[in-house]
């Protein structure tokens, strides 16, 4: 038993936890678990974000396959939340293009089955859990349009990276149309009406409506392991990943 799990068990015993919550922090430390054993035998992937509930024929989902597809004939692995809509057009792409597309998946009321585009998947309980993982495992991230998870996993990340919680990494918002209002709302709202953020905030992502500019981001990196990826060299005293 290293010292790590020495402390932590000693932490629970101190906290006087009840066995009810000594049960929930070992689902937690599961979930974790799991995704990082499975996780560390991949290469470092694209991670693709976006609704779950955008159909086939739209013109979105049409970009994140082709996305996926040009990630693939690169050889750089998918890494989406394993789900339908986006999640499925950016699998879907690399999957019928031979690539490693990765999927973490988590049951939901909504949307809650794997898409079938999948060559490696992971099903989590938790959300923060998953969320840490598909942080863990992406050397560049892509937001296509979404609702309020999308808006999640985007506002979580560049925190993030504002609070040099990880390093500053490639953030594409794919999209300038269904974008921009975002960013003008940012700029006007919070950067000059409030001063809530900087104007260097703002530099964090890049609005894009360019695939192959993704792309050559991700061929830039190349194609680290997730054991040998970029938190390797960031600093742990800072790091929350």
């Amino acid at each position: 038993m290293n010292e790590a799990i020495r402390q932590w068990l000693k932490e629970i015993e101190v906290g006087q936890l009840n066995p009810e919550n000594v049960e929930r922090s070992l689902r937690y430390a599961q979930d974790l678990e799991r995704g990082l054993a499975q996780l560390q035998t991949y290469a470092q992937g694209v991670g693709i974000f976006g609704s779950a509930r955008i159909p086939e024929t739209n013109k979105w989902y049409k970009a994140a396959y082709e996305l996926g597809k040009e990630l693939a004939k690169n050889g750089h692995p998918v890494v989406t939340g394993g789900g339908p809509g986006m999640m499925e057009a950016a699998s879907r792409g690399c999957y019928e293009h031979g690539g490693r597309s990765i999927g973490l998946n988590i049951k939901l009321t909504h949307e809650q089955h794997p898409n079938p585009y999948l060559t490696d998947a992971i099903e989590f309980r938790y959300f923060f859990a998953r969320k840490v993982m598909l942080t863990f495992s992406s050397k560049v991230f892509v937001f296509f349009p979404g609702g309020f998870g999308t808006m999640d996993e985007l506002t979580e990340i560049l925190l993030l990276m504002q609070e040099e919680k990880m390093p500053v990494m490639p953030l594409f918002l794919f999209g300038k149309s269904f974008w921009s209002p975002l960013d003008k709302f940012y700029k006007n709202k919070m950067q000059k009406s409030l001063k809530t953020i900087k104007p260097k905030d703002r530099k964090i992502y890049k609005i894009t409506d360019d695939i192959h500019e993704i792309v050559r981001a991700a061929e830039k990196i190349g194609h680290p392991s997730v054991n040998d990826n970029i938190y390797q060299n960031f600093s742990k005293e800072h790091s929350s990943i």
